[in-house]
């Protein structure tokens, strides 16, 4: 920090090379913005899901009834098949995603996500689908698998000490 005044004519305009290079730059940041809207309406990536207030613990609650109607597999985070066509629960808390699901390729769901304690991003991978998950939100998706496989889930939304093992799985057979 100086305690001298710069001189009067410290600033330069720009010239020459420095024209064209921010001239391109708002050229880039009108084409970005254009694109946004395009994506979203031509090439549906952004869900079209909608949210509903529900406390943490009835949401958990849910979760709980749907994971003792449909598991499959036991365990400490049990595999969970929903009906096709039916709803599926996951609950986000830390550090994991409960409960497992087990979905069917070509079958549509519709999943309902929040989180019983903090804020957690839902990032379904390779699949370009992300979401926060925030606790007294129900966040419904409607969700057709395509491929079959193992595919992760990410917490992309830091959420504590553990944030780097929570992780989850959607099985799509």
């Amino acid at each position: 920090m100086s305690i001298h005044s710069p001189a009067a004519d410290w600033f330069k305009a720009p010239h020459g090379h420095e024209k064209v290079w921010i001239g391109l730059a708002l050229v880039w940041c009108l084409i970005m913005s254009l694109m946004m809207p395009y994506w979203h309406f031509r090439g549906q990536q952004n869900s079209a899901g909608e949210a509903y207030a529900v406390t943490p613990e009835d949401f958990a609650a849910r979760v709980d009834r749907f994971v003792e109607a449909n598991t499959v597999q036991e365990g400490i985070n049990p595999i969970v098949e929903p009906p096709p066509g039916g709803h599926a629960y996951l609950l986000a808390r830390q550090y994991m995603w409960y409960p497992v699901l087990k979905l069917r390729a070509g079958e549509t769901y519709t999943l309902h996500l929040s989180s019983a304690d903090v804020q957690h991003g839902f990032s379904l991978q390779p699949i370009n689908m992300n979401f926060q998950v925030m606790p007294g939100y129900d966040h419904v998706l409607t969700l057709k698998p395509k491929t079959k496989g193992v595919f992760p889930i990410v917490c992309n939304e830091f959420c504590g000490v553990g944030h780097h093992m929570m992780v989850g799985q959607v099985i799509v057979e």
